[in-house]
């Protein structure tokens, strides 16, 4: 077996998901839960089908992130592995919607962050093992912490 580390290529304040799933219908599903959450989401997804022609299978609503989803899923080559790009929205916005899908099996991160993707690769193919998304933590949060948390989860709305 041979480990390798995937870096997802992104502007750096670019939202991404990857997971996995099991399923061709993937693509049209992962497309709808998309489309449906809000009118203003643009979104770009990728899924690595896993045999019959091992096609990388893409949708979106948005060209530039259909392509850049459709790259980072040939970067990664792993089977039944999906990418989803989002603009104009946040993963907060959309997980619980996708992790519904029926095909949808895990999620590995949803993030901004930088993400090296872990990959294994033995005789049968490539698999996501995990992801690096960020570097470790700098300390332990304090008072004066807690209050721009606080007040930055109010700006964005997220709290009132």
């Amino acid at each position: 077996m041979e480990l390798s580390a995937v870096r997802i290529e992104k502007p750096d304040d670019q939202n991404v998901i990857i997971g996995q799933a099991h399923f061709i219908k993937t693509v049209e599903d992962l497309h709808e839960v998309l489309i449906g959450t809000g009118p203003y989401l643009k979104f770009g997804l990728a899924f690595c089908e896993a045999s019959g022609p091992r096609l990388i299978r893409r949708s979106g609503n948005d060209d530039a992130l259909i392509e850049l989803a459709a790259k980072n899923a040939q970067t990664i080559g792993a089977g039944h592995s999906f990418i989803v790009f989002l603009r104009e929205g946040f993963p907060v916005n959309v997980l619980n919607a996708i992790r519904r899908v029926p095909e949808v099996c895990g999620i590995f991160c949803a993030t901004a962050n930088p993400v090296d993707v872990i990959v294994a690769e033995t005789a049968l193919g490539r698999g996501i093992i995990g992801v690096v998304d960020g570097p470790v933590p700098l300390g332990v949060e304090g008072e004066a912490d807690l209050a721009a948390r606080t007040r930055l989860l109010r700006d964005i709305g997220y709290k009132f």
